[in-house]
């Protein structure tokens, strides 16, 4: 018994349509992978943001300051660094609106992708919004972490988006694997949100007039790590059942890069954490975060379907 792709459906191209080139999936998912790059890239400098003291450069939101869209000179450094972590905001938002506009072009119809595309479209104007309520409070750090976690959302959306253009039929996948490739999304996840809440109990606030979350920062840490230390162990398992399992040799390699991704990962949090968090090495970690996101939602993507 073989499972095909999702039903695709066709539809008559008229109006606006009619200007935009009919793309072929290889396009899709381009675009799709501009959209992941973009994201990862407005993590890191959401990251550079917070990380230098600048959440506050520019002291108001939509604009810079109260008489200017744009920061000057008394502003400083802070102010060019957030400044242009919203300059990105936009590449991020022009980004998502060609891929949704590629994926709606697309024919046959594909309602799946229209979904997962239109989705992350508007995940970008949602965490522009959020973005200006954290400044609007003064960088309350629970907001802060909403904020940094949109991202994250638009990658999942989008790598599954690209994981679903496949043309091939999903492979059948051993009903073990499929457990544990569901499990590595939800312990990714925990450890990524209490990451965000790591950071909102640490010394890099975004701003230093900005207060904490409340969370003891050695307790915090310490349920961080054991979150950790559950997902190294599901994936650990998961490379040994793809191994010793009937599963495809994509899934195998998927799950070998997660692990690695994973170690390096751990190796990056607990040299942080033991030398006093420096930036640079907290920005690294926030960004192995990204990519671990990416690489876990196409473990998961590439799950399968039940074994007959």
């Amino acid at each position: 018994m073989t499972t095909e792709t999702p039903p695709q459906e066709t539809a008559p191209v008229s109006g606006f349509w009619r200007l935009v080139p009919e793309p072929s999936l290889d396009v899709v998912r381009r675009w799709g992978w501009a959209s992941v790059v973009a994201n990862i890239g407005i993590v890191l400098t959401g990251g550079l943001v917070r990380l230098t003291g600048s959440g506050l450069g520019c002291p108001t939101w939509p604009q810079c300051t109260d008489e200017s869209y744009v920061p000057h000179g008394e502003l400083g450094m802070h102010g060019a660094i957030e400044f242009g972590n919203r300059m990105l905001g936009f590449v991020v938002a022009i980004v998502a609106i060609g891929t949704w506009l590629v994926v709606m072009r697309y024919r046959p119809v594909r309602k799946d992708l229209r979904r997962l595309a239109t989705a992350a479209a508007l995940g970008v104007p949602l965490q522009a919004i959020i973005g200006g309520i954290s400044v609007l409070t003064g960088l309350n750090p629970w907001i802060v972490s909403a904020h940094f976690l949109v991202s994250p959302i638009i990658i999942t959306l989008t790598v599954s988006m690209m994981r679903r253009s496949r043309t091939s039929p999903y492979p059948h996948t051993p009903p073990v694997v499929r457990a544990l490739a569901t499990a590595s999304v939800v312990a990714v996840w925990l450890a990524v949100a209490l990451g965000t809440l790591v950071t909102g109990a640490g010394p890099h606030s975004g701003d230093p007039e900005t207060g904490r979350n409340g969370f003891d920062e050695e307790l915090i840490s310490q349920l961080h790590a054991d979150v950790v230390f559950g997902l190294l162990g599901i994936t650990i398992a998961l490379v040994i059942a793809t191994r010793v399992t009937a599963t495809s040799r994509t899934l195998r390699k998927l799950a070998a890069w997660l692990l690695a991704m994973e170690l390096l990962q751990g190796v990056v949090g607990f040299t942080q954490y033991f030398t006093g968090l420096p930036w640079v090495l907290v920005l690294i970690h926030m960004f192995f975060a990204a990519v671990l996101i990416a690489l876990v939602t196409a473990v998961y993507g590439e799950r399968g379907t039940p074994a007959t």
